[in-house]
């Protein structure tokens, strides 16, 4: 284990190390926090929730507790443009003219492709609603945003 002998006897007689209540609750608020925040809150903003909630930390004690618990900021790609839209193509009519609350079921369908982050990477999802009963009616998902997702969607 490549440890020397009086290394490992040093270790062993060593006392543990009591943690007290206070800190004990500390490090799972901070768990919590950074967690509920989707792994997003930094050392500064995780601080001013601590000290919202009565804990008397600084900055430098919340970067070596967030050291100690092992969390890191995960950082958010900012929002991209994916498509591009030809100003020759032609435009619908609009023929729903805002009315989005029908009297009968099946009498307005709405739509709409948005892409989610996956386990397989980023996928695009097509889904149609019936605006009537507020019900997902078909929906389809593939990695290219083609009209045959669309069209799987119907």
């Amino acid at each position: 284990m490549n440890v020397s002998r009086s290394g490992y006897y040093s270790w062993l007689n060593r006392p543990a190390k009591i943690i007290s209540e206070s800190e004990l609750m500390l490090y799972r608020r901070t768990k919590v926090l950074f967690k509920e925040s989707r792994q997003s809150l930094g050392s500064r903003q995780l601080m001013k929730k601590l000290r919202k909630e009565g804990f008397e930390v600084g900055r430098d004690k919340v970067i070596r507790l967030m050291d100690k618990l092992g969390l890191q900021v995960k950082q958010r790609i900012a929002y991209k443009v994916t498509t591009m839209r030809k100003h020759s193509h032609s435009v619908a009519d609009n023929i729903v003219d805002q009315n989005f609350n029908p009297k009968y079921a099946n009498q307005i369908w709405a739509g709409d492709v948005t892409y989610l982050r996956t386990g397989q990477g980023w996928m695009y999802l097509a889904i149609v609603m019936d605006l009537y009963s507020r019900r997902i009616i078909g929906w389809a998902i593939h990695k290219r945003m083609t009209v045959d997702l669309v069209e799987r969607a119907m």
